[in-house]
């Protein structure tokens, strides 16, 4: 199940053609993670610029830890755009991370016999010319 995503607009009017657009993104971040569990994507315009510059910051939950993304530019959809592209880089980041921890070996239980200090071929050998 894909969670949905909230946009919150401040200081902006709402657009159904942003909003098509950040689900259409969403649903592609959602292929590099199925354990997004919370969304949100907020697009402002922050007043210590000068000029307009917009943001967009997008808050995802990714299995439990907070994963914030904020890009600003002086178009609201170059920011969107920039935005998404690097949460999914991030997103590719952590899934490359998980896979990585998950085939790591702990090198304390990987080894032969021999790395223990046992020769095994020794005392098979000495066992044999006793007998």
């Amino acid at each position: 199940m894909k969670p949905a995503v909230d946009v919150i607009y401040r200081d902006l009017d709402a657009s159904n053609a942003l909003n098509s657009i950040i689900h259409k993104k969403f649903a592609k971040l959602s292929r590099y993670s199925d354990q997004i569990t919370h969304s949100r994507v907020v697009l402002d315009i922050p007043h210590k610029h000068k000029g307009k510059h917009f943001r967009a910051s997008i808050e995802m939950s990714v299995k439990g830890t907070p994963v914030t993304i904020t890009h600003d530019d002086s178009s609201i959809h170059l920011a969107v755009r920039d935005a998404f592209s690097s949460a999914e880089r991030k997103l590719k980041n952590l899934a490359g991370k998980r896979v990585a921890s998950r085939h790591k070996g702990n090198p304390e239980n990987v080894g032969s016999s021999s790395d223990k200090g046992l020769d095994l071929d020794d005392e098979f050998d000495q066992e044999s010319i006793e007998h």
